[in-house]
C-alpha cells in the first residue's frame, strides 16, 4: 500500500460514515489537524442525530401499577446486588495515598502534623500580640518593665556593696 494512488481508491470506495471513521482515527492526537479532527467529529455527531420516524421502542414500559414479579427488597431479581458493596478501584488509576491528612492506615501525615503545629503556633503568638493591646496586657508590661527595672538597680546596689568590701578587707 505503499503506492499514494492506491490508497486513494480504497478511501473514494468506501461510505460517507466509513470515511468520516477513518479519518477520525488518522486526525486523532495530530495537533496540525486539530480543526479537521474537531469538524469531522462533528459531522459524526450531526449523523447519530438523525432519527427515523418509523422507529418503534422493542419493549414495552410497565404500568405504574404493575408489580414485577420475584423481585425483592432492592428490586433485583433474587436480591443479589451485582455491585460490590465495597468500591473497587478500576486497575491502573492510582489512588490518593493521603486523604485528609490521614494515611490509608489512619495515622496522621507528617504534613498534616506539621501544618496543626505551625497553626497552633501562630495562634498563640497572634493572642499574644492581641494580648499587649489591651490596657489590660500594656499595664502587665508596664508592671514587668518597673520589676525588671527595680531589679537591677538592688543587683547594682548589691554589687557596689561588694566591690566596697573587697576594698575595705584588702588596704589593711
Amino acid at each position: 500500500m505503499s503506492d499514494t494512488s492506491e490508497i486513494v481508491d480504497r478511501l473514494a470506495a468506501l461510505s460517507d460514515d466509513e470515511l468520516v471513521a477513518v479519518l477520525l482515527v488518522a486526525t486523532a492526537g495530530r495537533p496540525t489537524l486539530s480543526a479537521v479532527h474537531a469538524a469531522l467529529s462533528t459531522s459524526a455527531g450531526a449523523d447519530d442525530a438523525v432519527v427515523d420516524g418509523n422507529v418503534s421502542p422493542d419493549t414495552v414500559a410497565p404500568s405504574e401499577h404493575e408489580s414485577p414479579s420475584g423481585l425483592g427488597a432492592s428490586q433485583q431479581v433474587g436480591g443479589i446486588s451485582a455491585v460490590p458493596a465495597v468500591p473497587v478501584p478500576p486497575a491502573g488509576i492510582p489512588m490518593p495515598a493521603e486523604l485528609g491528612g490521614y494515611s490509608p492506615g489512619g495515622v496522621p501525615t507528617f504534613e498534616s502534623v506539621r501544618d496543626k503545629v505551625e497553626q497552633r503556633f501562630g495562634t498563640a503568638q497572634g493572642m499574644g500580640e492581641l494580648d499587649r493591646q489591651t490596657p489590660a496586657g500594656r499595664s502587665a508590661d508596664e508592671q514587668w518593665e518597673a520589676r525588671e527595672k527595680a531589679a537591677r538597680e538592688r543587683l547594682d546596689q548589691i554589687r557596689k556593696s561588694l566591690r566596697g568590701n573587697d576594698t575595705e578587707t584588702t588596704e589593711p
